[in-house]
């Protein structure tokens, strides 16, 4: 058996979940590279679109329904090496905390403002465009 290439592996689908000028933001028990704090996210599967994938990841991982609203973009994460899309969601049902204890450790619902102080080394283009129109109060 070979070992499996990054371009092999399945992508990664993070769900960017605005609702009332905060963005959701999670903290992995394991850190990615320097990632800790990250939108909640999760390996598509197969059959799977990116924008299904970000709703299941969310939906498992803090227990918020929410809607796919577009495709913000994908690149492949300058700290991971995986394919990652980044699909905007808005939140449809139910109230986020941590479901999954054993991946997640806590989540917070950031300020705009607030975004450096959980990614110090800066968003993905596409998704802080996204945010500063979205969140700008």
């Amino acid at each position: 058996m070979t070992q499996q290439t990054a371009e092999e592996r399945p992508g990664i689908a993070a769900a960017i979940v605005v609702h009332e000028d905060r963005v959701l933001m999670v903290r992995r028990r394991v850190s990615e590279g320097r990632l800790s704090w990250q939108f909640p996210a999760g390996e598509i599967e197969p059959g799977e679109s990116p924008e299904e994938a970000a709703v299941r990841e969310t939906k498992e991982e803090t227990g918020l329904c929410v809607a796919a609203v577009k495709l913000l973009g994908e690149r492949v994460h300058p700290k991971t090496g995986r394919l990652t899309s980044y699909t905007a969601c808005e939140a449809v049902s139910g109230s986020a905390e941590v479901v999954d204890a054993e991946e997640l450790d806590a989540l917070a619902w950031v300020a705009l403002a607030e975004i450096p102080q959980y990614v110090p080394y800066g968003l993905y283009e596409p998704v802080q465009a996204y945010l500063d129109a979205s969140l700008a109060g």
